[in-house]
């Protein structure tokens, strides 16, 4: 299962800038993670300043 973003994401690129493998990317000024590609080594959620980021 992957890691999903919430509407709280506010586009500021740290969860991008954290993945190991790049799966994710931004959309519409908000981060998307690729569901596919999503290892689930939650350094995307320790990097999002404001909580947007959970299994």
């Amino acid at each position: 299962m992957a890691y999903k973003i919430s509407d709280q994401c506010v586009g500021c690129g740290a969860c991008m800038d954290a993945c190991p493998i790049g799966a994710i990317s931004e959309a519409d000024g908000k981060c998307v993670i690729n569901e596919g590609a999503c290892v689930e080594c939650g350094a995307c959620e320790g990097a999002c300043p404001v909580g947007a980021i959970s299994l």
